[in-house]
């Protein structure tokens, strides 16, 4: 046969697949052409848009075993995390989305109730997936109702504390549960811990290894994904389980164990499978998968098996098309670096994720000062506590949106003994793609109430330096700073600087940005938007009136600066990245309150509410949070100002028509 005549039979495969049921009918040989043609149409569609393809790579053999013996709508698949999902998606009906894959209006790029009956949840945040199943699985048993139940848990996620408590509550529940623990030695790079090095002693098992190099070396001399050689995968058909002896870690705990199995046999694993189904009470399937499998860049990728490239990217070498940019977490990473070597009480604590926080590079530099905890956010902040205990100053680096799983240990672990732990959060504020799961818009409005919390939001690179630096110099306190996913924009300088620079607190310096003769107008641009706020005042500009715009620089507390601004001006505006109830904003007026400060404040920033994936930028205009929107809003605004109106009274009064819609 002709290459062009098998690509031909190769795309009528796998177009055929319009649902579960197609899979269940396919003989050995086309399902083994099927994987191939599935991994060769990731690797085409995600170098177009970007998304998760390691993870991906790793499942298609995994994830057709799973079709094929369980009837899913009705039998429940969860994926802990669901950015192993993209075969899923695919063999449920939905290749042809794959174009507009983590775009506006197109396909999720995590499991979606909108997108299809075979999704239940939008589990993407690590370690939920055994939870659910639980409490799914026990509510089929009181309906009695004969459904399965099928979790697929990385062995990343079983790093996190909720899948063990979900673990003990499986094992004494006692219900038909099937658990498959999805073992490729990373989550994003390399898992971390003790449940890690117990199964790696797997892989360095001879026979284990022996297994793996013979499937690898098959695949490695063809081009890109490339055909497979059958024949070779086919004589190792019995993989994994027959190499190394099975464990009995998992059977302690109380549930049935088998494996390890070759994930990427798929006649192994739909043995394995069915015996678990009809096994009557829980059990783990442990499979053994490399990520990035069959896609050679993937594989040779050491940092993370290009777990998600961020955009489009070249199909034979694995790099990114766009010229590189400097992105926020290059600014922190080479300043934290720089911290650390003139202080040797700075040390580093990330869970799972020091390559896309930037801890990496110093764990190069520095290796015995800092510590992947694994995907476990809560024991990083009460770990980071003890630390403080111990003399030292750590720097919790985490993703905005994983901090929300911490912030009891937050609350009494750090800040209620005033330990100096300073928060890194990266990709704060919207963040798009990846969805409302990511979004990083929580963290100012949770953190609010914390006692003696500081909150820094730099607005460029040299201003993420400067209040880095003023956060590790704190030593009576927790401090934290965010700042945006994505490039830094151009330095903004400030045109003059109001009040102390001795650091972060009440007091702290705020920066003024832009100004004018008149006094029409205070806008509060947190952070990144500063340069929305410039852009904003000289559109207001152009109406005739005069705005101050400044960047509060530490947000939380409130600058005293900031409120005697506010009185000095006839409408105050606040515009963050965050939402509004509880965010800065809010903040502001209660502060202005307290010092009977009765300037009307009008906020802005992000609803309380699920709001659709999107780029940054759309969403940003779905929310009226650009440029013009804001100046128009203002000018509107303000121009009810122009008429006299009667005093407002703080905490309630009469208040003229124009007054009320100024103040609300």
């Amino acid at each position: 046969m002709s290459d062009v005549e098998d690509s031909a039979n190769r795309a009528d495969l796998l177009g055929s697949v319009r649902g579960p049921q197609d899979v269940k009918r396919m003989s050995a040989e086309r399902l083994t052409v099927l994987a191939a043609e599935i991994r060769d149409f990731l690797v085409a569609k995600v170098s177009r848009t970007g998304g998760h393809l390691g993870p991906n790579l790793g499942v298609v053999e995994l994830t057709l075993a799973l079709h094929r013996v369980f009837d899913s709508p009705r039998d429940r698949f969860l994926f802990d995390t669901g950015h192993q999902a993209y075969v899923h998606k695919m063999v449920t009906g939905r290749q042809e989305d794959f174009d507009r894959l983590r775009q506006r209006g197109g396909l999720s790029g995590y499991p979606n109730q909108a997108e299809s009956e075979h999704d239940l949840v939008e589990n993407c945040h690590a370690s939920t997936a055994l939870s659910y199943a639980d409490g799914l699985a026990k509510a089929y048993a009181l309906r009695g109702e004969q459904r399965s139940v099928v979790a697929v848990v990385g062995d990343g996620a079983l790093t996190g504390g909720m899948c063990w408590e979900a673990l003990n509550n499986i094992a004494t529940a006692r219900n038909p549960l099937v658990i498959v623990v999805n073992d490729n030695g990373r989550s994003y790079a390399p898992t971390i811990g003790g449940l890690a090095d117990h199964l790696s002693s797997l892989r360095l098992n001879p026979g284990y290894e022996k297994v793996l190099d013979v499937v690898k070396d098959a695949l490695g001399s063809t081009p890109l994904v490339g055909r497979p050689m059958y024949e070779v995968l086919h004589a190792v058909k019995k993989g994994i389980k027959d190499a190394v002896a099975p464990q009995a870690m998992f059977e302690d705990l109380g549930i049935k164990y088998v494996g390890p199995v070759d994930g990427h046999d798929i006649g192994a694993m739909e043995s394995a499978l069915r015996a678990a189904k009809h096994f009557g009470g829980p059990v783990i399937v442990h499979a053994v998968t490399r990520k990035g499998y069959g896609y050679r860049p993937a594989e040779e990728d050491e940092a993370d098996c290009l777990h998600s490239p961020s955009s489009a990217f070249d199909v034979e070498t694995g790099k990114l098309l766009a010229a590189p940019s400097v992105k926020w977490t290059h600014v922190f990473r080479d300043e934290l670096i720089a911290l650390a070597d003139e202080r040797p009480d700075v040390v580093a604590i990330t869970a799972a994720m020091a390559e896309p926080t930037g801890v990496a590079a110093l764990a190069r530099r520095h290796p015995d000062r800092v510590y992947d905890v694994g995907i476990a956010e809560q024991h990083a902040v009460t770990s980071a506590a003890g630390l403080a205990l111990g003399g030292l100053h750590p720097v919790v680096a985490l993703y905005a949106t994983f901090l929300n799983r911490a912030f009891d240990q937050v609350l009494l672990d750090v800040a209620l003994h005033n330990l100096p732990v300073t928060f890194v959060l990266d990709r704060a504020g919207v963040t798009g793609p990846d969805g409302p799961s990511h979004y990083g818009i929580w963290d100012m409005s949770i953190l609010g109430v914390v006692p003696g919390l500081r909150v820094a939001a730099p607005r460029d690179a040299a201003t993420l330096r400067e209040e880095l630096r003023e956060a590790v110099a704190v030593d009576d306190g927790p401090t934290v700073v965010r700042f945006p996913t994505g490039s830094v924009a151009a330095d903004l300088p400030a045109v003059r600087r109001i009040g102390s620079t001795d650091g972060a607190g009440p007091g702290g310096a705020v920066d003024v940005l832009a100004e004018s003769g008149r006094t029409d107008v205070l806008l509060v641009a947190v952070g990144a938007f500063g340069q929305l706020g410039v852009e904003v005042a000289n559109r207001v500009a152009e109406q005739g009136y005069g705005v101050t715009v400044v960047d509060p620089r530490w947000v939380r507390p409130v600058p005293t600066e900031l409120v005697t601004l506010a009185a000095k001006h006839r409408l105050v505006v606040s515009i963050e990245d965050g939402v509004r109830a509880g965010g800065i904003g809010d903040a502001l007026a209660k502060a202005m309150r307290d010092a009977d400060v009765r300037t009307p404040l009008r906020d802005l920033g992000v609803p309380v509410a699920w709001h659709e994936f999107g780029t940054r930028a759309q969403i940003l205009a779905d929310l009226r949070l650009t440029a013009q929107d804001v100046a128009r809003d203002i000018t509107g605004w303000v121009s009810l100002l122009e008429e006299p109106i009667e005093p407002v009274r703080v905490g309630g009064g009469d208040r003229s028509a124009k007054g009320r819609a100024a103040q609300n």
